[in-house]
């Protein structure tokens, strides 16, 4: 792995108070970083809410179809997220050039990678079939994917721009993006779904349009933040776009396929369950769709102090500070163990309560699906303090530009431990659905403890990477 060691760099005397000033420099960037995150969750939280008043069969068929998306997704977002590193690195040694071109590096890479992978979201329909999905849900996911294949682009777009202004210190104006975003989508979801206020009943066709529409307005509202608003133009993000500079957009590459993997082998361990739980049948699928969402809203908090933590970390790298790059992660990670612990016991406080939201009692499946999403939550509950700290351990990591090894890690926790004690207990041992929720539980509990010894093995080595050239390529501006 290419870096420096800074011998006894991280053994260095603590000047006084450092950890309450990291502490809060933590918090100021990560605050709206969580928000963020937590109303783009609120999206989804609406969406499955609204569709779930459908019936248990578009429910699942609306799932399937978001699981496969979210696997293209997950592709192309963990590729892109390379550039909130890289654009730190170069905003923390004070190159607003590099930071330019890795973000025009970045978008290049998102239209290279979305637009094909829209078509291919199109055959949605046989592969489930050929998963062997329950039939009765075909018809709904492929109408589901019709319209919401098309929100891929804006969607990466918008997190390559959320990156570039974290990497500013200036997170907050992504928040206030997503939070018209969120309120726009709960009226579109409302009209287009069930017909209301003028617009045509489309009910899983509409949801698409909603989620497709929301996101082009986002992207493009924070598109025009970065190009026309302090401090964020003095960058011209977009000036000579059609520019290249290799250097940057190999780096991307080279730092965010890993990412993009470990993602991709994390999302697909949620998402293979889905596939797995669809041979017990819609109710299985549906439950575990509305269970799901509870510890999806918690995450939010340990995914925002993620993203911090790679910000964070990376800034310190830039200037070259050794002791302030490990201690930004180790903050991060006691946040997020502190916060995670506290939504162990409300998880397991409230499964029914917030389970039952999703649901409409009138329904004849209604208290089937209920059941078996209380008794989900309850394993839920015992791997929140684990997924909160393999995503922060992850992120402090990517500050550092170490991504490789951790990719490692996460197939052998995810696929290795979690995927095989799931299956042998889902099938071997006849616990079906429950058998698949306690593999999440040793299987994330396996990634947060060895992605928690990597970081400390790099911070006793003291280990920095290797910044890239300001003149890497002296035609790029």
């Amino acid at each position: 792995m290419d870096g420096t060691k800074f011998d006894g760099a991280v053994d260095a005397a603590p000047t006084q108070g450092w950890w309450r000033k990291e502490l809060a420099e933590t918090v100021r960037l990560a605050a709206p970083i969580v928000l963020t995150q937590l109303a783009w969750v609120a999206m989804l939280i609406t969406d499955t809410a609204m569709i779930g008043r459908l019936g248990a069969e578009p429910l699942a068929g609306a799932s399937l179809s978001l699981m496969i998306f979210f696997l293209m997704y997950v592709f192309c977002f963990g590729v892109i997220t390379a550039t909130a590193a890289l654009a730190a690195q170069a905003f923390g040694a004070r190159k607003p050039r590099t930071v330019r071109r890795v973000i025009r590096q970045g978008l290049w890479v998102t239209i290279l990678l979305s637009v094909p992978l829209v078509f291919l979201l199109g055959f949605t329909e046989p592969v489930l079939t050929i998963l062997g999905q329950p039939v009765e849900t075909l018809t709904h996911a492929d109408a589901y994917m019709s319209t919401l294949k098309y929100c891929l682009l804006s969607s990466v777009a918008f997190g390559v721009l959320r990156n570039f202004v974290a990497a500013l210190n200036r997170p907050i104006v992504a928040l206030w993006i997503m939070i018209a975003g969120a309120l726009v989508n709960v009226f579109l979801d409302y009209a287009l779904i069930f017909g209301n206020f003028g617009f045509p009943r489309l009910e899983l066709v509409g949801a698409g349009i909603a989620t497709s529409a929301v996101n082009a307005f986002m992207f493009l509202g924070l598109l025009a933040i970065a190009i026309f608003k302090k401090p964020f133009r003095r960058y011209t993000i977009l000036g000579r776009f059609w520019r290249p500079d290799w250097y940057q957009f190999r780096q991307i590459f080279r730092v965010g396929t890993p990412i993009a993997g470990t993602m991709l082998l994390e999302s697909g361990f949620f998402i293979g369950a889905v596939f797995v739980l669809g041979q017990f049948g819609a109710i299985a699928i549906a439950a575990h769709m509305i269970a799901i969402q509870l510890p999806h809203v918690t995450f939010m908090v340990p995914m925002g102090l993620s993203q911090a933590a790679t910000v964070r970390v990376g800034q310190a790298v830039g200037r070259r500070d050794v002791v302030g790059a490990y201690r930004a992660g180790w903050i991060a990670m006691g946040l997020t163990l502190a916060f995670m612990l506290v939504m162990t016991v409300v998880v397991v406080m409230i499964p029914e309560l917030f389970a039952s939201l999703f649901l409409d009692s009138a329904r004849a499946d209604s208290p089937a699906v209920l059941a078996l999403a209380v008794t989900y939550l309850f394993y839920g509950a015992f791997f929140q303090a684990a997924d909160g700290l393999q995503a922060v351990a992850a992120g402090a990591l990517r500050g550092l530009n170490d991504t490789a090894i951790p990719m490692g890690i996460a197939a052998a926790s995810y696929w290795g431990v979690g995927f095989g004690i799931g299956l042998w207990l889902a099938f071997g041992a006849g616990m079906e659905g429950v058998g698949i929720w306690l593999g999440f539980v040793f299987g994330l509990g396996c990634a947060g403890i060895l992605l928690t010894l990597r970081f400390r093995r790099l911070a006793r080595r003291g280990y920095l990477p290797t910044l890239a050239p300001d003149t890497a390529d002296p035609g790029a501006r």
